[in-house]
């Protein structure tokens, strides 16, 4: 008798399923029905649609119903919803969307590939026409129609995924300021902090606005624009909203039906995609899978998987028995100039799962460092503590990134562990890759820590050591210490180390670090070797700046102020006046900071002024640093770009005293607010206010006692030292707690002059400061001071930011006053 199989959606599973059972069967009855008009399209490619990067329509559409018909001999119906099933009968009822008639269809077997849908928050005025979803090609061309049409100048970007990250990229690419909102404190959730701290830098650097740790709260529109309101009363215009906060399966006709719903909320299928309907089998984003690393139910929404689903439920449904044996969650995307991937279990997954694990950080060249255009990867590779077991891996960089992801996902499939990574042959030639690929690197570090080769401290381990019992070891060579340092670490260059082995003390722990992690280890080694009681810090200085920088971008657009001649272009040099005048060429690929920066400015003292230096680099940090070099020199940055896998910058030799004549002195205000008394407080409010009224920029620098008015009134949970404990419970938590300079008379003071300046209309210190954060008024704590008193960023007012000295003197340069209160 012949089989009959009716399947229920089409995309991935569905598709892959149908065509596979075709190859098994030829005289099988094969019905796929597919709401929409699309059976089978590039989901992740919906996005580089609207940046025109795929610029046909028809290259969205992978397999079409006449295709599938033709070659296949599968009855294909389009626009047609299957809305109930009767499992008792073997029977599904069809709604046809065109005429809207309704009809059943009988089963020997059913195939439910439903997918997931797009989640749309219950947030009043999500219903705007001004907000949208991703998830199929008609929403990918209502995007791209909005855009084309509307021309928006700012978009707001919900969810920080991969499809959220994608967007906002693509719309970047049409000129659209975007900005970027994600409730957790990273973007791309399957990553950790400490990876995803890379990819935030990298969107700082081309210009999105990125709010993390903040979620929406309502939408509303106006006749030109949707305001979003943030859960933190933050306010953000734009034309568009595209939601982009995750998926949840559809589920509904297996509910219906009374098939098992898994504790994900995914329909529940065995090893062999059998829902508990024996007849009944479910593939793709609407099943719950068995997680490959922790073997705990999951829901992990990728075309991979699916395919691979759809064709073993087809293999068993034509007697040739087979078991999907999990999803460890392989995936990649690429975010503007740089490729992230990750395989595995993650952090959070793994201690969720009481899995006991080690992880370590590597910095590698994509390839050889002597062959042109070398770029760093960053690699943290997750492994079993006792075993060495690979439990995960997180990878971010410009090149070769697909190709070590890839062996790290087969490693895992494979059993395999980080002593088996050493042990990889892999094919090398040093256009594409080392003789130690970075794979094998990793596995090298993975194995040295779990054979005590190189004992190991983390980034996040910093801020607990105790001082008094331990050191940190600077091994980097002095420029790169005179660029930036972990706070109160002493530098002693690796080459150095062993002849001034005296100047460290045996009785304390050495903690080690270097840029990336190999010279740490090398001194490790001697320091081990000598007596010393020492640790290396895994991923160096690098990793470490990297994930406890400032992670967001906030406040980078005001939408009033959004034109088209103020759009922010990369200046593009290729055929251009400063190309045609760039002499002389310094190339430093393949160097690692400051490596770039040492050699751009050894060849700028060598030259005359007015020449052009063209210089290539290949550091991912590159870009943002020889524009802050430029500023501090004097020098002129005359264009950056990024071509051919490397940054391109060009600079001209100025004259210092040129630069200085050309400089014209701005009527900005500056005031160095240095006293915590109330009345001080008050007036330099009343001032900063009233300059900013007038038009001016003003910046306030925030020092010593001057921090206390920036305190939040209540208790913050934040971690001290003895000395920071004691600073806190003696200085004034706020500014309702400040007293007069005079006549405070054991607080009566105070609170008498609040009383009279409310009884005479006048705004208090607390409605000042929102009046001068409203207004525009930089408020700026000292970093430096903060240290010393022990105050955390956690317990200032929201909108206050960090600086130093640099930052006040870069203001005041601007400013024709500068106040000392």
């Amino acid at each position: 008798m012949k089989l009959k199989v009716v399947i229920v959606g089409g995309v991935a599973g569905g598709a892959s399923a149908a065509t596979r059972l075709r190859r098994l069967d030829e005289d099988a009855e094969i019905i796929l029905f597919e709401k929409g008009e699309y059976i089978s399209f590039a989901n992740c490619g919906l996005p580089y649609y609207i940046g025109e990067v795929i610029k046909e329509k028809d290259q969205l559409v992978v397999q079409t119903p006449e295709a599938m018909r033709k070659r296949f001999n599968i009855d294909v119906r389009i626009n047609s919803e299957v809305t109930r099933i009767f499992p008792d009968k073997k029977m599904v009822e069809v709604c046809n969307i065109k005429d809207k008639t309704i009809y059943t269809e009988t089963y020997d077997k059913l195939i439910l590939s439903p997918g997931a849908e797009a989640i749309r928050p219950p947030i009043p005025g999500i219903n705007s026409d001004r907000v949208f979803t991703l998830r199929n090609i008609p929403d990918t061309y209502k995007i791209k129609d909005f855009v084309d049409s509307m021309s928006p100048k700012r978009a707001v970007v919900v969810g920080a995924g991969f499809i959220g990250l994608e967007v906002a990229e693509n719309l970047h690419a049409k000129g659209v300021k975007v900005t970027v909102v994600e409730l957790a404190d990273h973007v791309i959730g399957p990553m950790d902090l400490d990876m995803a701290a890379i990819v935030h830098q990298h969107l700082k650097s081309k210009g999105i606005e990125l709010n993390l740790k903040d979620g929406v709260k309502s939408l509303s529109s106006t006749n030109t624009c949707v305001v979003v309101e943030l859960n933190s009363g933050k306010s953000l215009k734009a034309d568009m909203v595209i939601l982009g906060v995750g998926v949840r399966p559809e589920t509904r006709l297996a509910v219906e039906a009374g098939l098992k719903i898994g504790t994900t909320g995914g329909i529940w299928v065995d090893e062999y995609m059998r829902t508990s309907n024996p007849d009944i089998y479910a593939v793709g984003d609407a099943v719950e899978v068995t997680d490959y690393i922790t073997g705990k139910p999951s829901l992990i929404p990728l075309a991979g998987p699916a395919n691979k689903q759809g064709r073993i439920a087809a293999n068993n449904i034509c007697g040739f028995a087979e078991k999907y044996e999990g999803t460890q969650g392989s995936s990649i995307v690429k975010v503007f100039d740089i490729t992230v991937a990750m395989t595995g279990s993650n952090e959070k997954v793994l201690n969720r799962s009481n899995i006991e694990y080690e992880k370590s950080f590597t910095h590698s060249g994509s390839h050889a460092g002597y062959y042109p255009g070398a770029i760093p990867m960053t690699i943290k590779l997750l492994f079993g503590k006792k075993d060495g077991k690979i439990l995960g891996a997180q990878i971010v960089g410009y090149e070769g990134v697909d190709k070590r992801i890839d062996v790290i996902a087969t490693a895992i499939r494979a059993g395999m562990t980080v002593y088996d990574l050493e042990k990889l042959e892999l094919a090398y030639a040093p256009p594409y890759s080392s003789a130690k690929d970075p794979v094998n690197i990793a596995g090298y570090s993975a194995a040295n820590i779990l054979k005590g080769d190189c004992e190991i401290f983390h980034w996040h381990d910093v801020e607990s050591v105790d001082r008094s019992k331990s050191v940190l070891l600077d091994v980097r060579d002095e420029i790169e210490f005179s660029l930036g340092t972990i706070e109160g670490s002493v530098n002693i260059p690796l080459n150095e180390l062993r002849n001034r082995l005296d100047e460290l003390p045996k009785d304390k722990e050495i903690l080690i670090f270097c840029q990336a992690g190999l010279r740490g280890y090398i001194a490790y080694r001697i320091l081990k070797q000598k007596g010393f009681h020492a640790k290396n810090l895994s991923g160096g200085y690098k990793t470490y700046q990297l994930a406890v920088q400032k992670q967001s971008n906030e406040d980078v657009y005001e939408y009033d102020k959004i034109t088209k001649s103020g759009e922010i272009k990369t200046v593009d040099c290729n055929g251009g006046e400063c190309k045609a005048d760039a002499k002389i060429k310094v190339d430093a690929c393949g160097l690692q900071c400051p490596g770039p920066m040492m050699k751009l400015s050894e060849s700028i003292k060598a030259m005359n002024y007015g020449e052009v230096l063209h210089i290539k680099a290949t550091d991912p940090g590159f870009q943002e640093d020889v524009k802050a070099w430029c500023e501090k020199t004097g020098n002129k940055l005359l264009g950056i770009n990024f071509e051919n896998s490397c940054y391109n910058a060009y600079i001209r030799k100025e004259k210092q005293e040129d630069k200085k004549k050309a400089d014209v002195r701005k009527n900005d205000k500056t005031m160095v607010v240095f006293s915590d008394d109330l009345d001080r407080a008050i007036a330099s409010f009343i001032i900063a206010n009233g300059a900013a009224s007038m038009g001016r920029n003003v910046t306030m620098f925030f020092t010593f006692w001057g921090l206390n008015i920036l305190r939040k009134s209540d208790k913050v949970d934040v971690k001290k030292d003895l000395f920071g404990k004691m600073f806190g419970f003696m200085m004034p938590r706020g500014s309702k707690k400040l007293f007069l300079s005079k006549m405070n008379m054991g607080g009566i003071g105070s609170r008498l002059i609040r009383r009279i300046m409310k009884k005479k209309n006048i705004a208090s210190l607390e409605e000042l400061i929102q009046s001068a954060m409203a207004n525009g008024v930089e408020l700026v704590a000292c970093n430096m001071s903060m240290e010393v008193m022990g105050i955390k960023k956690e317990e200032l007012i929201d909108g206050v930011k960090i600086g130093g000295v640099a930052t006040f003197i870069s203001a005041a340069e601007d400013s024709d006053m500068s106040l000392f209160i």
